[in-house]
């Protein structure tokens, strides 16, 4: 599976650690920064992963910034994109499962190494159950999507 990943600098370390993991279970990455600890600004980094997993670049994104708060927010803001901040395993594989989340969001500053790596794993060995209550769910989200979206602007 192809993962892009992005992070500001508070998650640049945490990222850094997690692209090596993921090459070492098979998965393909595609890096949109971070480069350095360098103070950044999250919702740049965001909405880059957030677009290349609506594009189709990438099958799911991983963010990460200091709460992880922050780059959940400013990645849901893309329609079509289903960012979860989670911190424990069940949210990791049951946001796909559920809620067909495509973006795993952590806090590099909440959670350590190894639970990320474990939280990387249960999101990425996850399915959508494509179960009729979760589709009815799904829709209805997607419903709320469409009565809010903006059309684009023109370029």
């Amino acid at each position: 599976m192809k993962i892009v990943f992005g992070a500001d600098h508070a998650g640049f370390q945490l990222k850094q650690q997690m692209l090596v993991v993921a090459l070492a279970l098979g998965h393909e990455t595609l890096d949109l920064g971070t480069d350095s600890e360098e103070p950044v600004d999250y919702p740049d980094f965001s909405e880059a992963v957030a677009l290349a997993v609506r594009d189709g670049r990438a099958a799911r994104g991983i963010l990460i910034c200091g709460s992880g708060v922050g780059a959940s927010v400013a990645a849901n803001k893309i329609p079509g994109i289903r960012a979860g901040l989670c911190h424990d395993t069940y949210s990791a594989h049951q946001g796909v499962e559920h809620d067909d989340m495509n973006v795993l969001v952590l806090g590099g500053r909440v959670i350590g190494e190894e639970l990320a790596h474990e939280l990387m794993r249960a999101f990425l060995g996850a399915h959508f159950s494509g179960e009729e209550r979760h589709r009815r769910r799904l829709e209805k989200v997607q419903e709320i999507e469409s009565r809010y979206a903006r059309p684009a602007p023109p370029i």
